[in-house]
């Protein structure tokens, strides 16, 4: 029997910014689609090379292992410190945080709005999930009101712990604040949006313009009690209603640019 040889087009392979290291993300978890968006943007940019990444305490503590260029661990919240730091002593290389909600909006809050207000030249990538995923699935800063968690088993209550932090409509309050947006991976047409995001997120760094970050809500069927699919459908229909998706500051010079 002859094989008739096929003329297959590559529509797919491994970004050169990761490795082949297999994740630990559970089955479901939108970090790894937000680890590859990172990647091809850093891939199609040219500048892997001279990127340089922080990474959280969280699900996300062993991203450096999965990209492949430069990156260092910060501790718990100090993420946006750190890559102050590294920026102003090589302002010539990309620098940029990857954190979750835990991370970013709880007890590295500090952290990050003062960034914003000094308007530091870095770029955040910030993954909302509404819970804290690495540590068994406590109440995070972000979890809705009414949503079930290990430390909420009732549901969050707002009258005795408040309500969720819009991380995106607070910074973009922040006069050092370049761009700030929020997106979605619970979809192939948001993930497109999401990258995109990403993307100029990256060039207003590559531009001078100052600080950059982009959240993206996320889903953790693990921790919410649903099957992978049912968590996407979470988050389309429970996150973006309450964290609305676009743009909340995209100052002139960013505006012009062509993504």
């Amino acid at each position: 029997m002859v094989m008739e040889k096929v003329d297959l087009n590559l529509v797919y392979e491994r970004p050169e910014s990761l490795t082949e290291t297999t994740t630990h993300y559970c089955p479901g978890c939108t970090h790894g689609t937000a680890h590859r968006l990172v990647a091809e943007v850093l891939d199609e940019m040219g500048i892997r090379e001279k990127a340089i990444g922080v990474a959280p305490v969280g699900c996300s503590v062993f991203a450096y292992d999965y990209f492949n260029h430069d990156f260092v661990e910060a501790a718990h919240g100090r993420a946006p410190a750190m890559a102050t730091g590294i920026k102003r002593v090589r302002p010539e290389n990309t620098v940029y945080t990857y954190q979750g909600d835990g991370d970013l909006a709880s007890i590295g809050m500090g952290e990050i709005v003062h960034a914003a207000i000094r308007g530091e030249n870095i770029t955040v990538i910030f993954i909302n999930n509404a819970i804290y995923g690495m540590t068994g699935g406590q109440m995070a800063p972000t979890t809705l009101p009414g949503m079930k968690t290990t430390s909420s088993p009732l549901g969050r209550d707002v009258e005795i712990v408040g309500y969720p932090v819009r991380m995106a409509e607070m910074l973009a309050t922040a006069d050092g604040a370049s761009y700030v947006v929020r997106q979605s991976l619970h979809d192939p047409a948001h993930v497109r949006k999401a990258k995109k995001a990403i993307r100029k997120a990256f060039e207003v760094q590559e531009r001078g313009l100052g600080f950059s970050i982009v959240e993206l809500l996320s889903a953790c069927p693990t921790n919410w009690g649903l099957t992978p699919v049912e968590a996407l459908h979470f988050v389309r229909d429970n996150m973006v209603p309450y964290f609305p998706l676009g743009d909340y500051k995209v100052i002139d010079e960013v505006a012009k640019l062509r993504v």
